[in-house]
């Protein structure tokens, strides 16, 4: 199967490092023009740089989508998208009873309206030209609510909900709405993570990643962390013209984190 994403515009939330970046360079690779987005212009123009380095046509848009004021600046610059990506996320670990609200709005605002703000901008645009992919990126605790991190689970659980009834909503017009759900993934973020168990056991960062998973998540089937090409090779499928019968779905890329048969 050779993708072929030639002439087609992604737009790549939260797209300068981890999972967004890997979505946007195996884009880039199948011959889209990926649109970087970050709230850093040096962490962005690194993004870009390297993508083009390797031969993929990319830009970059400085914008915080964490509120309408960065959102528009993004429709500002960048007025079209054929394939929408809305991966940017916060997560942390913290309990439930010290999750304040104002950390419960910021969750939201970033995980879940973002997203919304992208996609009521763009989908029109798709539906008039009878072409479109949104992919939303929820997370497998969105369908298992990880007891220490309550607040993300909620908010990866109302991305779903979102794709889901987006999808319905643009029956019939060409333009399909999809949710991935990852699992644990080997990124900067997730390394940080793990950074004072590194310290103290002296393996490496990937070695206590890999050993989280097997602690902390016993039912992936994988026992690794999944690495953020395995992420992003999903997702280039589902934006392709490949997956034109898929939409509405929850499409788990968990290493069967997730105890079932389906969602």
């Amino acid at each position: 199967m050779q993708i072929d994403l030639g002439g087609k515009t992604a737009i790549i939330s939260g797209s300068t490092g981890g999972i967004g970046l890997g979505i946007a360079r195996q884009l880039a690779a199948s011959g889209a023009d990926v649109v970087i987005v970050g709230r850093n212009a040096a962490s962005v123009d690194e993004a870009v740089a390297g993508i083009r380095a390797a031969n993929g046509k990319a830009r970059g848009v400085v914008a915080d989508l964490g509120n309408a004021e960065g959102a528009q600046a993004l429709f500002d610059a960048e007025p079209h998208a054929d394939i929408l990506v809305n991966n940017l996320g916060i997560y942390n670990d913290v309990d439930f009873y010290e999750t304040h609200d104002q950390e419960w709005l910021d969750f939201y605002e970033i995980n879940v309206l973002s997203g919304v703000r992208l996609a009521r901008h763009y989908t029109p645009g798709m539906v008039q030209r009878g072409w479109g992919r949104v992919i939303f990126l929820s997370s497998e605790s969105g369908v298992a609510i990880p007891a220490q991190m309550i607040n993300y689970g909620v908010t990866k659980a109302a991305n779903l909900a979102v794709s889901h009834g987006l999808a319905k909503r643009l029956a019939g017009t060409g333009v399909t709405v999809n949710a991935i759900l990852p699992g644990p993934t080997f990124t900067e973020g997730v390394a940080n993570l793990v950074a004072d168990a590194v310290r103290q056991s002296g393996r490496t960062a990937r070695e206590e990643a890999d050993e989280f998973v097997r602690r902390e998540r016993p039912s992936s089937i994988i026992q690794r962390v999944a690495e953020v090409d395995e992420v992003a090779a999903l997702v280039t499928y589902v934006a392709s013209p490949y997956s034109s019968a898929t939409t509405g779905a929850a499409l788990r890329v968990d290493g069967g984190v997730v105890d079932s048969m389906a969602i």
